[in-house]
């Protein structure tokens, strides 16, 4: 265990990895430019040839890449026409980003297909970087009804599609159930945080870990992993373009939030990853991403319980957000090369190869028809996570639409939560910085 700054608020752990497959959450670098997208039009690709190679640009999530391989293998036996060059773009989406943002510059050496993380594929968009993906989807007959809804909507926009979900995931609520079983609650994760907030102490009094619940790791993940609370209180971080997260729900969500730190001494902030601290028993409970589930059932000595996100106060369903990954095309490449690019994603979201990549990874099934008797079988608590999906919500705009906005929430959730800072004026603060961007980054670039 490694010693920081606050050993109180601030946990680290050297060779636990149960959460080194969680999706990467964090922003990805400034594009730039100044190309209005909203103009671009459906593109036609009747009469159009694919081109006879394409490269995919991937970071492997959740350690992926062997999967990936088998499954260009498949897509090479079934459409042997078209050669698909697997290529490893960066280590994280934020690698791909400055990977992709080097290539546009050029004008020069760009993909295919590019995997687009949730909080920066925007940003593409707005400068016309990626093409919507209507026209394939109608050319190449893609059953986009079969997505689950919640997944493919988060990359619709001004009426369009601009990806498909890919290496896609939600947080879980995890807990220790032999924790629960000695201080006598019951085999399942709290309907509420208030409910959670009385059986904490429970918990810290038998459990004999150093928390009874430990918040994610402020860096890439408060952002994400917050909605759940705000949303709970009646809060957000944006309602659409306003943004919100001054708003009295949102400063009381994170006043309890802050309280479980330093008032009732119950709760904890993850250093680098909550999910590794879970396995090593120092904590109770945590969230951390779906994408962590194999993990963490593979590192921890004890029996691992999941369930939905908790509610709040005023909302009691409906407050996990959904996260990840989807799979998009380049604007900057030609017309042959988009339907083949087209055609290789259609093929890579097909039901059987999700259900394939959800099985090599942890991440969600896109699809709704994917057959996955198998692997639930072998791991019974993705369904659980599966079941969540129904119950999943569009994230914030705020959070996934405003350049660099989750830096800022996770400076601003340091604050709160690591410095005990003041939360209406952190909140006040970071509505003003958020409003900033929106302004100056985003709103010059979309249709009046």
């Amino acid at each position: 265990m490694t010693t920081n700054l606050d050993r109180r608020h601030f946990l680290g752990l050297a060779g636990v990895t149960a959460g080194a497959a969680a999706l990467s959450a964090c922003g990805g670098p400034d594009t730039g430019g100044t190309t209005t997208s909203t103009e671009a039009a459906e593109i036609d690709f009747s009469g159009v040839k694919p081109a006879a190679t394409i490269d995919f640009w991937t970071n492997h999530p959740g350690k992926s890449q062997d999967v990936e391989k088998a499954i260009i293998e498949k897509f090479h036996a079934k459409y042997p026409d078209i050669k698909v060059n697997l290529v490893t773009a960066g280590a994280n989406y934020e690698e791909i980003a400055q990977k992709f943002q080097t290539s546009q510059a050029a004008k020069s050496g760009l993909p295919g297909v590019v995997v687009l993380s949730d909080v920066w594929w925007f940003r593409y968009f707005t400068n016309g970087s990626i093409i919507p993906v209507d026209g394939l989807i109608k050319e190449l007959d893609i059953k986009v009804d079969d997505f689950r809804q919640s997944l493919v909507d988060d990359y619709k926009y001004d009426d369009r599609q601009w990806a498909l979900p890919y290496g896609r995931s939600t947080p879980l609520f995890y807990y220790n159930k032999d924790h629960f079983a000695a201080a006598g609650l019951p085999d399942r994760a709290p309907a509420t945080w208030q409910e959670f907030g009385e059986w904490a102490p429970k918990l810290k009094a038998t459990s004999g870990a150093q928390y009874a619940y430990i918040y994610p790791a402020l860096a890439g993940y408060a952002g994400w992993t917050l909605q759940n609370n705000l949303w709970g209180w009646g809060g957000a971080w944006s309602e659409d373009w306003d943004i919100t997260c001054d708003s009295p729900e949102a400063v009381e969500a994170l006043q309890w939030a802050q309280d479980s730190i330093y008032k009732h001494n119950w709760a904890g902030v993850s250093s680098k990853e909550a999910a590794d601290d879970f396995s090593a028993g120092l904590t109770s409970s945590t969230i951390s991403s779906t994408g962590s589930l194999l993990g963490v059932l593979k590192s921890a000595t004890f029996n691992v319980g999941v369930g939905f996100l908790p509610g709040g106060p005023k909302v009691s369903s409906g407050v996990c957000p959904t996260g990840g990954a989807g799979l998009g095309i380049p604007s900057g490449i030609t017309k042959e090369e988009q339907l083949a690019a087209g055609t290789f994603l259609k093929f890579m979201t097909e039901p059987e190869n999700t259900a394939a990549f959800s099985a090599a990874t942890g991440y969600m099934p896109t699809r709704t028809s994917a057959d996955m008797a198998t692997v639930l079988a072998q791991t019974p608590q993705i369904k659980t996570a599966m079941d969540q999906l129904a119950v999943t919500k569009v994230q914030d705009r705020a959070r996934v639409f405003l350049p660099g906005a989750d830096q800022e929430m996770a400076k601003a959730a340091a604050k709160i939560l690591t410095q005990q800072g003041d939360v209406k004026a952190t909140m006040t603060e970071l509505k003003k910085t958020l409003e900033g961007i929106y302004i100056k980054d985003v709103k010059p670039k979309l249709k009046a």
